[in-house]
């Protein structure tokens, strides 16, 4: 509820990164290659996957929506974190950051869950090979998907509520590049004990479960590759899920050392830092990761190189 005499503000500030103009040019080259090389990495990456039908399997059906959600992810975030450094004062409308808020939270925690159903993919291919395509039919895939997608929509959904129902009245100025539960916690002057505590039940919830799957699915599988006979078949075995391995490596190792480290050593800058990793660089690298150690995804992708530089001449030729 807004205090009494409040006035609520209409659009908040974000500071950036940096306040240092020497170093604003350089890291706005930096970061918009980032986010050319993500775009084109992860649209290219599914289109890939949907145009080969090689490709037409379970893994890679996860895989693409892991792609989707790492370019809706990035896209929420970078564009705006540009803007901060080609303007001086970077301003975000009250309800656009309402949306970016909700946004990120939604792709956040769907990438979490969809790499929790990747882990169980994976599982069911090397530990019950069998019966992998019965166990992981098409039905079930599209629920292993809608799941995440409907879960983080409606949790994104509900904290954005929560946090934009409170009342800010003073600085609207967010030391962050983009809008954050956090941040935007410490401009308000409403009572925040009762969304902090959602804040700790939702993700500690999401981030457990998600990770217990993970965890559960890849001790089975360990076991199972460390009980082939046949030193191909664990070479195999261990290529099929070495990406994904670093993918959630990756992403819960920054998620664990953002919100895990000793509170002596918590500071916004160092949430901003974490941050640029989880919501710029990480969905950079999966499409390397997923592209240059997958054998199948570099064959399709060849082909679809090849396949348009035969268009092209073929066009060319005709003129």
């Amino acid at each position: 509820m807004a205090h009494i005499n409040c006035t609520q503000v209409k659009e908040f500030i974000l500071m950036g990164l940096t306040d240092r103009q020497d170093l604003k040019m350089p890291l706005f080259v930096v970061f918009l290659s980032i986010y050319l090389f993500t775009v084109v990495g992860n649209l290219g990456l599914v289109l890939v996957i949907k145009t080969d039908a090689r490709l037409n399997t379970p893994m890679y059906f996860f895989l693409s929506n892991l792609a989707f959600v790492d370019f809706c992810y990035t896209s929420v975030i970078t564009p705006k974190m540009l803007g901060n450094f080609l303007y001086k004062q970077n301003v975000i409308s009250f309800n656009a950051c309402a949306a970016q808020l909700g946004c990120f939270l939604a792709f956040m925690t769907a990438e979490c869950l969809l790499l929790a159903s990747m882990a169980y993919d994976r599982y069911v291919a090397i530990c019950n090979p069998l019966l992998y395509m019965v166990v992981m039919s098409p039905g079930i895939c599209i629920q292993l998907v809608a799941v995440p997608y409907s879960y983080s929509f409606l949790v994104a959904l509900f904290h954005t509520i929560l946090t934009f129902r409170l009342s800010y009245c003073h600085s609207n100025v967010i030391n962050h590049f983009y809008c954050d539960d956090m941040p935007l916690l410490r401009l308000t002057s409403s009572d925040t004990h009762s969304k902090q505590l959602w804040i700790f039940a939702c993700a500690g919830i999401m981030f457990i479960s998600s990770l217990l799957v993970v965890f559960v699915s890849y001790v089975y599988i360990i076991s199972t590759i460390l009980r082939m006979r046949s030193a191909e078949g664990r070479r195999k075995a261990f290529s099929t899920c070495g990406s994904h391995m670093l993918a959630v490596t990756i992403f819960y190792g920054t998620l664990i050392f953002m919100y895990l480290q000793p509170s002596s050593n918590h500071s916004l800058d160092t949430d901003k830092m974490a941050s640029v990793f989880y919501t710029v660089i990480i969905p950079m690298l999966n499409p390397l990761i997923y592209s240059l150690r997958n054998k199948e995804v570099k064959d399709a992708l060849k082909k679809v190189i090849v396949n348009r530089n035969q268009t092209f001449l073929f066009i060319k030729l005709r003129k």
